[in-house]
């Protein structure tokens, strides 16, 4: 966009926010192995909402920014944009305030206190008047990321305002009807934001290669189809003990996995046709999609075992859960949403060889880190099944203390990310 940096301010703006989110992660990770660690200052129960609001600020801005450079129409009043950016940069402010002086209310991962609901969604709302005033003329012509794009705003939006349904009585008085209801919109909304994040990558690989079999072919559409069922039913497979019809987990254990498999596919086609002058072109971004494509093969195999019921009844709610959930979050979105913003930089202008080979050296430092941080959370899971199921007369304290050795390791390789 020639007259509008706000896109570049979004990507900023996401991008201090990952920055917060490793911070507060790595004092989250010395306050497990220090317990007396700032926990008078800045507990383990304020330091945990708020790696979460960084964690999906950076997602969001980072998401919203790349599309908003994408779409790049400078036809359009950019003023619906502005509002946005500063509506949700503001909000985000004023929650981490409030974490901060522990004022918290909502549901896990949204303890924010429920009116701030108001300017979120009004925040989504803007994305979604600016996104489909731009594209609807193209409409009947659209590539396979403009689909996703779109219907990843009106999916947010809508499991958005379904996660905040707790503030009726209806729901909020009837404990099995609300726990349902909360995983059901929080894996649905996480569904919706992939949507935006996977529709970058697709752009990516379009436009890297010029080949638009990436955004054009019956894969790819294939592979939208199967995100918007995985938005549906994704969910399921976070409450089985909660009473559900079976097919309903069985269809999300099946669609869950699938979607990979072909995202996974489509990488790997990718890097076979690109030819070594544009691999070289965007060496940043390819090797960081190429990251991307490692963390899902990773996480594919640690979401299928899992998500089967015998299994889950053991690793839910466990540091596996947490492995899991990270191998998502940095080791799949966030490489893409760093790929898709060296994608732009390469576009507007060349990265000096020195540059390349820093951030070459930062990458291998970040995936062997995040690798023994995996290793480590999936060992911390491990350890505390045995002590939930197979431990007897072992108090919580003296479980802790015997796994110190651990929360020391997960501190050194939380500082290597």
């Amino acid at each position: 966009m020639k007259n509008n940096a706000y896109p570049f301010y979004y990507i900023i703006v996401g991008l201090l926010s990952l920055a917060l989110c490793l911070l507060v992660g790595l004092l989250s990770g010395v306050q497990y192995a220090i317990p007396d660690f700032i926990e008078d200052s800045l507990p383990f129960t304020v330091l945990r909402p708020l790696h979460t609001l960084f964690a999906l600020s950076w997602i969001f801005m980072a998401a919203i920014g790349g599309i908003f450079w994408y779409i790049n129409n400078d036809k359009i009043n950019p003023v619906i944009m502005k509002w946005q950016f500063w509506i949700f940069t503001v909000t985000g402010l004023m929650i981490a305030i409030c974490y901060i002086f522990k004022k918290f209310e909502g549901k896990e991962y949204l303890e924010f206190p429920h009116w701030f609901y108001i300017p979120i969604l009004v925040g989504w709302l803007f994305f979604g008047i600016y996104y489909f005033r731009v594209m609807w003329q193209t409409f009947s012509k659209w590539p396979v990321y403009y689909w996703m794009w779109g219907t990843g705003i009106v999916l947010m939006i809508f499991h958005f305002t379904e996660a905040h349904l707790w503030i009726l009585p209806y729901f909020r008085e009837n404990y099995i009807q609300n726990l349902t209801m909360q995983w059901k919109a929080g894996g649905a909304y996480v569904g919706a934001w992939n949507m935006l994040v996977y529709g970058l990558s697709m752009f990516v690989m379009e436009k890297s290669s010029g080949n638009d079999f990436y955004s054009q072919s019956k894969t790819a559409f294939f592979f939208f189809f199967l995100g918007l069922v995985n938005v549906m039913f994704n969910w399921a497979h976070h409450v089985y003990p909660v009473p559900n019809a079976n097919w309903i987990r069985f269809v999300a254990y099946a669609i869950s996995m699938t979607e990979w498999i072909i995202l996974l596919r489509i990488i790997y086609l990718w890097r076979k046709d690109l030819s070594k002058e544009k691999k070289k072109h965007f060496s940043v971004s390819y090797s960081l999609m190429m990251l991307s494509d490692l963390w899902i093969f990773i996480n594919l195999f640690l979401a299928i075992l899992i998500s089967i019921p015998a299994l889950n009844l053991f690793t839910h709610g466990t540091h596996i859960t947490v492995a899991h959930s990270m191998g998502t979050i940095i080791g799949i979105n966030t490489t893409i949403l760093l790929s898709s913003i060296c994608f732009i930089l390469e576009k507007i202008k060349p990265i000096s060889e020195k540059i390349k080979k820093q951030i070459s050296f930062g990458i291998k430092i970040f995936n062997i880190s995040f690798i023994l941080f995996f290793v480590t959370l999936l060992i911390m899971g491990v350890e505390r099944t045995k002590w939930v199921y197979f431990s007897e007369n072992v108090l919580f304290g003296k479980f802790q203390e015997s796994n110190h050795y651990l929360h020391i390791a997960f501190g050194i390789f939380g500082f290597g990310l």
